[in-house]
């Protein structure tokens, strides 16, 4: 099943309560929302939303620092 914007968002609000407004542009990581034990329940909602594996690699902040990014990052492996 393909991740959606909304779908990381959703679990964003939900799951991590975060409380601030977010779209596809909102820096997650280098603004202070995220931190690193975010960063490794994000990467397990991905793996599992987008049935792919995310490589150690491919962890950095230019991949994980907006949902859009995030987002292009799934498809892109999937």
């Amino acid at each position: 099943m393909a991740l959606t914007t909304d779908d990381l968002i959703a679990y964003l609000k939900n799951e991590l309560n975060l409380e601030e407004d977010i779209d596809a542009e909102t820096e997650l990581f280098s603004s202070g929302m995220l931190d690193s034990v975010a960063m490794m329940n994000v990467i397990g909602f991905v793996e599992e939303k987008a049935r792919i594996e995310v490589h150690p690699g491919d962890v950095t902040l230019e991949n994980f620092d907006t949902v859009g990014r995030i987002v292009q990052l799934a498809e892109s492996q999937a």
